[in-house]
């Protein structure tokens, strides 16, 4: 009752004019601001890095004017502390943001006006380095027009697919409708801005889900240069893409400059140690992921537990539902679910060759549905010849792979791998590997089930040929070690990187090492 009636208390006051600003006010004198929206780190840190930038400051470049967007704390701090770095390299940068502490919960008009009191107070620190709109405070609005109001509702559909992690959502929920009207609120202002403004490029993170999502569409639609970036799996290194989400992982320009290079053997051997350490979940160079909790075994082992036969095996690897890597990747299928349910039908009726579902480790770390269920709602008992591996199961994936004769996936790294070993694959959804000429790529579901039934005919004539695998390989190195582009300081580590790669290390000797991500994240083409 208590949390009820300070939550009205709460929206009542933020209907009143000067309430919010009375109150910080008062707290600045008494405490500092105390909820989930903080930015101290940035604050403590700030002096240290504009003395930094200013003892660094390598001039004008060319003098681009580049518009950040982001919401959410963490995000603010990032993209402000780039912005500021970029500010001495050279170009001119302007933060928009929105004050928010939670994606997926309302917030009080109160707290929220707050939020942005306190943000207001920090972020003018950075100035002249640094200009700051907040969208809250930003009366120019504009309506959407119909073609990006509806990517604005595709955006806030995967919001909901994202927070709940589901793939089919009701739009009367709860979370599709906050969604919604916070990604239209975002897209109106940040739209009146960028036309305002006029800046030479747009840059902002993820550009799939959430505010980010919305921003990334206003500037395509502005037709405004605009590059999104995400952190990888490794230290000093950024994934980024220009004019597209990098959630898609679009490689076709890098692979197209790559594809006729052979590798050289020390690359070779690098991809070669790389594909051993994930093989086992160790660690490898930079890389700072544990891809496998449980070491190899071997297959002859796995077979014994699992209580394989010499029929064919076909492995199904799954994703993680709700995954930003899963979000609208459908070519034939409504959903991943939907695909595996109609995959298990199949195979129901194939008693002569054995069907191992592995399920995503990740489903450890979620709480959506999990693909166990899916399977399980499908057919309530297995037939002797399917095996569902659940996220917990101590198994190796490499060593499934090992005596798999043919692979299906909706867009994990997997199929890729699996290609690497000769295994032939089927992908069902768009992933950034598939076309490349070492996986199958049905577009229809009778073209899936056709592809199933020839290869399943003689699965050993269909293993991929020398000059595939080789290509598998090359595409790896390629993904791996040349996709990613150096960059200082990762998102969830971001002030003990700075400890590691101060700005002025980063302005100063390391600059030759970032100045080309700087420029590609400011529009210039990447030179693959």
């Amino acid at each position: 009752m208590a949390k009820t009636t300070g939550k009205f208390v709460k929206d009542f006051l933020g209907e009143l004019p000067y309430t919010a600003e009375l109150v910080w006010q008062l707290q600045q004198k008494i405490k500092p601001l105390n909820t989930r929206f903080s930015l101290k780190k940035f604050q403590h840190h700030l002096p240290e890095v504009l003395a930094q930038v200013n003892a660094n400051a390598r001039g004008a470049q060319d003098g681009k004017r580049v518009m950040f967007f982001a919401s959410l704390h963490y995000w603010i701090e990032q993209t402000a502390l780039l912005g500021l770095t970029m500010a001495g390299a050279g170009y001119r940068p302007h933060l928009a943001y929105l004050p928010y502490f939670d994606w997926q919960k309302s917030v009080s008009k109160f707290d929220l006006r707050r939020n942005n009191l306190y943000a207001k107070d920090v972020l003018a620190k950075a100035k002249p380095y640094l200009e700051v709109t907040s969208l809250l405070d930003y009366s120019k609005s504009k309506g959407l027009p119909p073609a990006l109001l509806k990517e604005i509702k595709r955006v806030s559909y995967y919001d909901a697919q994202y927070t709940l992690q589901v793939e089919t959502v009701d739009l009367a929920s709860d979370i599709y409708r906050l969604r919604l009207q916070r990604n239209i609120f975002a897209a109106e202002r940040f739209l009146a801005l960028v036309e305002e403004i006029k800046p030479d490029a747009v840059i902002v993170p993820n550009g799939t889900i959430q505010e980010l999502g919305a921003a990334y569409r206003v500037a395509k639609f502005a037709g405004i240069p605009v590059s999104t970036y995400e952190f990888s799996d490794q230290k000093d290194c950024i994934w980024m893409a220009q004019n597209s989400e990098i959630m898609r992982q679009d490689t076709s320009a890098l692979w197209a400059a790559r594809k006729g290079k052979p590798l050289m053997p020390e690359q070779r051997k690098r991809i070669e140690d790389y594909y051993q350490a994930k093989v086992q979940g160790d660690l490898f160079e930079n890389f700072v992921r544990h891809w496998q909790s449980s070491r190899r075994t071997g297959s002859d082992e796995v077979r014994k537990v699992l209580g394989l036969d010499s029929r064919p095996i076909v492995l199904l690897a799954t994703n993680v539902l709700g995954d930003s890597l899963t979000l609208g990747r459908q070519v034939f299928s409504q959903t991943m679910a939907e695909w595996i349910e109609r995959s298990v039908e199949y195979f129901a009726r194939r008693n002569d060759v054995q069907l191992v579902i592995r399920v995503h480790p990740g489903e450890v770390l979620t709480h959506g549905p999990s693909m166990v269920d899916v399977v399980n709602q499908k057919l309530a008992t297995l037939p002797e010849h399917i095996h569902l591996i659940g996220p917990r199961d101590k198994v190796n994936t490499y060593d499934l792979i090992e005596m798999a004769d043919l692979g299906l996936v909706y867009t994990t790294t997997t199929g890729m791998e699996m290609a690497l070993a000769g295994v032939p694959v089927i992908v069902a959804g768009e992933t950034h590997y598939k076309g490349n000429g070492f996986t199958f790529d049905p577009q229809t579901y009778p073209e899936y089930f056709q592809l199933l039934d020839k290869i399943l005919l003689q699965p050993q004539q269909h293993r991929l040929v020398n000059d595939q695998i080789d290509l598998a390989w090359r595409y790896a190195y390629t993904f791996f070690f040349e996709f990613s582009l150096p960059f200082p300081w990762r998102l969830f580590k971001l002030w003990e990187d700075v400890q590691e790669r101060p700005v002025s290390y980063t302005l100063g000797e390391g600059f030759r090492k970032y100045k080309n991500t700087f420029r590609y994240l400011a529009g210039d083409i990447i030179e693959w």
